[in-house]
C-alpha cells in the first residue's frame, strides 16, 4: 500500500492534492460530484471583509491550452462565510484552508483576525497575488517589502497557520518568497495566474470587461514548475505547487521539483472530478514504480 499522507509541519494531509481557491467555490458546490473527504483538502474562494461584486463581464476568455479570468474576487465576505458556509464544512474530515484577501494591508489582518474566532479552519492562504483586481495587475506580492509587511501584520493577529500565495509576475520570485518566510509565513503556495489579455479581432476590443486578467491552465505549467523549483531550493518552509496541473504526472513533477503538496485549479472547470482522478493516478503511479511513501518524491530532482 502506498502512503499518500503529507506532513507540512503545521498541517497533516491525507494526500498531497488540494483544490485551489477560486476554482472550487466554497467547497459545497462540489459535494454533488464526489466525497470531499477524499481530498487532501481544499482552499475556499477568496474572502474580503465585506461582500464584493467583482469585475464587470465578460470575465472569462479561453486561450490555447489555457484560460484567462477576470472574476475580480467576487465573494460573500468573511461574515457570511463564517455564519452560513463554515458550519457546513466543519464536520468534513479534510483540510479546510481559507483564502484571505484585502484591498490594503489592514484588511488582510482584519479578515484573518475575524476567521480566527471560528473552529474548523485548518490554515489561511494569504492571497497577495491576484493579478486581476488592481489597476494594471499590481499586487503586494510583486514587492518583497510589501510582502513582508503584509505577512507580518497577519501573523500578529492570527494564530492560524499561514500559507502565502505568490505572484509569477515578478523578475525574482525567490526574493519575494524569502520576504514571506521572514515575515512569518509557514509555507509558500505558487504560482498564481499570469497577467494576460485577449483581443476580439472582429470588434478590435478586449475579450474581458476588465481588459486584463490572469492566465491559468496547461500553458503556464513549465514556468510555474521552474518557479517552484527555484523557491523550494531557497526557503526552508514547505512549498505548495500550482499551475496547469491536469494529470497525476503533472502533480508528481511538481513534487519532484520540490513541492510538498499541490493545488489543482483550472482542471476543476474541465472536470469536476479532476482532483479525485489525480489522486487516484498518483497512487497508481507510485504502486507501479514501487514508491512506498509519496512524500519521498519531494525535492528528488536529479541534477
Amino acid at each position: 500500500m502506498v502512503d499518500l499522507s503529507i506532513d507540512l509541519g503545521f498541517l497533516k494531509l491525507k494526500n498531497p492534492v488540494l483544490a485551489a481557491s477560486g476554482t472550487f467555490g466554497y467547497g459545497l458546490e462540489f459535494k454533488p460530484f464526489f466525497n470531499l473527504e477524499l481530498l487532501g483538502g481544499f482552499v475556499v474562494k477568496g474572502l474580503y471583509f465585506n461582500p464584493r461584486e467583482g469585475n464587470p463581464p465578460p470575465r472569462l476568455a479561453e486561450t490555447p491550452s489555457g484560460l484567462i479570468n477576470s472574476i475580480g474576487l467576487q465573494g460573500i465576505g468573511v461574515k457570511a462565510f463564517c455564519e452560513e458556509v463554515l458550519p457546513q464544512l466543519q464536520d468534513l474530515d479534510t483540510a479546510i484552508i481559507v483564502n484571505v484577501c484585502g484591498e490594503e494591508e489592514d484588511e488582510y489582518a482584519l479578515v484573518a483576525d475575524y476567521l480566527g474566532r471560528f473552529e474548523g479552519i485548518d490554515a489561511l492562504e494569504l492571497n497577495i497575488s491576484c493579478p486581476n483586481v488592481r489597476e494594471g495587475g499590481r499586487c503586494p506580492a510583486q514587492d518583497p517589502e510589501a510582502t513582508y509587511r503584509t505577512v507580518k501584520k497577519v501573523k500578529q493577529v492570527s494564530s492560524l497557520p499561514l500559507i502565502t500565495k505568490l505572484s509569477p509576475n515578478v523578475t525574482d520570485i525567490t526574493s519575494v518568497a524569502v520576504a514571506a518566510e521572514e515575515g512569518g509565513s509557514q509555507a509558500i503556495s505558487l504560482v498564481n495566474t499570469f497577467l494576460a489579455m485577449a483581443i476580439d479581432l472582429k470588434t478590435r476590443k478586449p475579450k474581458l470587461g476588465n481588459i486584463l486578467g490572469g492566465l491559468s491552465g496547461p500553458a503556464i505549467k513549465p514556468i510555474a514548475l521552474r518557479m517552484v523549483w527555484q523557491v523550494a531550493n531557497t526557503v526552508k518552509i514547505p512549498v505548495v505547487g500550482i499551475g496547469g496541473i491536469f494529470t497525476a504526472e503533472d502533480a508528481l513533477e511538481f513534487m519532484v521539483a520540490g513541492a510538498a503538496a499541490v493545488e489543482v485549479g483550472t482542471a476543476n472547470f474541465v472536470d469536476p472530478e479532476a482532483c479525485l482522478k489525480i489522486i487516484q493516478g498518483m497512487k497508481k503511479w507510485a504502486e507501479e514504480n514501487r514508491i512506498l511513501k509519496i512524500s519521498e518524491l519531494t525535492g528528488s530532482l536529479q541534477i
